[in-house]
């Protein structure tokens, strides 16, 4: 038992950061894990996190959904969960992968406002409506996450419906994300460390991308950590990115970013640190014909660059289009820049392309991160 909730825990894990762009929603995690009537289980648990995020993925339609969440620093040592449970997420907040706050209900709506993401809670927030007028004005942006037959589902506040709506970035958003930020604090993992720059920044911020970090909270309209309530320096551009997508059999499976600083390689089983790997997805004809490193992605000058490394070559499909008259052959070794809303297509039924170009069209069921986790914790309401 205890070896089975620490393998589903680790595959949560794999669903939780900060990065803006790849978060699909923001929650508050002390409030999900005290939804006790979506299992009938003991009064606080982390696996009610992997059922609201298979709710998430099964509304999206898409696989290794992630979610921003943030955390009451109460809950480090919140004597409800179990010591397993709390260790993992001092981790999560020690790599960064979750904010640690005094106040998150606040911060999670100022981060659904900065990133355009829907909110999951059920919190009413009657009194901040006229600072965020979204919550009202756009449907689906706040979801409330209920029973339902076989795990929770979503109600959205305003205007019913159960489907998450994402909005656009604010312009202050837009502002703070083209920026890269340094806190004082030497062991903060969300944005670097101390020393001009982080240069004795902790193992955790040295490997963190300056692309994959969070907004800055505002006090009085100065950058802030949201985490130390340290004033955050600016030290330049944040690098270019481009989030991009894996469509395997009309689903798509994962998004990831593609910076300038670092081209990444996509196929059935990389060899290169950062390697994309499909093997997982893939029938044995299509592991036979898509190479261990298939394709190089590369970002330059805001241009996507997609370049053949492989054995049997790829294809293009300009626009998104299906229609084999239109595909584009790509040679092994042969480069083309991904224009807007092409994709390449490693094989028939496996495409790559601009993450927001490129929806699901599957018919069935994402893949559940709860699928480790043993039946006897799961108490789900009946149909």
């Amino acid at each position: 038992m205890r070896f089975e909730i620490s393998k589903v825990l680790d595959a949560i894990e794999g669903r939780v950061c900060t990065d803006p762009s790849l978060a699909r929603a923001v929650l508050d995690l002390a409030e999900v894990i005290r939804y006790q009537d979506i299992d009938g289980g003991r009064p606080a648990s982390l696996l009610r996190l992997g059922m609201v995020i298979d709710a998430l993925s099964r509304e999206l339609e898409e696989d290794s959904v992630q979610v921003y969440a943030v955390v009451h620093r109460a809950l480090l040592s919140d004597a409800d969960l179990t010591s397993n449970e709390r260790m993992v997420v001092r981790r999560w907040a020690d790599d960064g992968l979750v904010e640690v706050l005094d106040n998150p209900g606040d911060r999670m709506l100022e981060v659904a406002d900065l990133l355009g993401l829907p909110v999951l809670t059920r919190v009413r927030f009657d009194g901040l409506r006229g600072r965020f007028p979204w919550l009202v004005e756009q449907p689906g942006r706040v979801l409330a996450p209920v029973p339902g037959a076989g795990g929770p589902v979503f109600i959205a506040h305003v205007g019913g419906g159960h489907a998450p709506v994402a909005g656009t970035r604010s312009a202050v958003g837009v502002k703070l994300l083209a920026r890269e930020w340094r806190c004082p604090e030497s062991s903060c993992a969300l944005f670097g460390g101390a020393g001009g720059g982080g240069a004795f920044a902790d193992l955790a911020a040295v490997q963190r991308s300056p692309a994959a970090q969070p907004p800055p909270t505002l006090r009085g309209g100065v950058p802030t950590c949201p985490r130390h309530g340290s004033r955050l320096g600016d030290v330049g551009p944040r690098p270019r990115s481009e989030v991009l997508a894996v469509r395997v059999g009309g689903l798509v499976r994962r998004r990831f970013v593609l910076t300038e600083e670092q081209p990444l390689v996509a196929g059935r089983a990389p060899e290169q640190d950062g390697g994309i790997m499909l093997g997982q997805w893939l029938n044995d004809e299509a592991r036979r014909w898509i190479s261990r490193g298939h394709v190089r992605f590369e970002l330059r000058v805001g241009e996507v660059i997609v370049t053949d490394v492989s054995t049997n070559g790829s294809g293009i499909r300009p626009g998104g289009s299906m229609a084999e008259a239109d595909r584009i052959p790509l040679a092994p070794q042969q480069s083309r820049v991904l224009a807007e809303n092409d994709m390449i297509e490693l094989y028939p039924g496996v495409q790559i392309g601009r993450a927001e170009e490129l929806p699901s069209g599957a018919t069935f069921t994402p893949a559940s991160v709860m699928a480790e986790a043993p039946t006897m914790a799961m108490r789900l309401p009946r149909p």
